[in-house]
């Protein structure tokens, strides 16, 4: 009958324990404010900006070089 009783008060003792590990975080939990918008500083725009004349230099440079390139004899 002892063994009976220290292990339901054990079982009891586990499932107290775990009941306040989960509560007692959110005991001393202030509210915070929220976190405020993000915003733009350029830095986005100026990159997008930058790939798109990459781009275009690139396009430029395939379209300014005739297709036909291997006739032409380097060595």
């Amino acid at each position: 009958m002892e063994v009976i009783m220290s292990r339901a008060f054990f079982c009891f003792l586990a499932v107290l324990a775990i009941f306040l590990a989960i509560i007692s975080p959110s005991v001393d939990a202030q509210s915070t404010a929220p976190a405020p918008s993000p915003t733009s500083d350029g830095t986005s725009v100026d990159q997008g900006i930058a790939y798109v004349l990459m781009l275009v230099a690139l396009v430029l440079t395939y379209l300014i070089h005739p297709l036909d390139a291997s006739s032409y004899s380097f060595f």
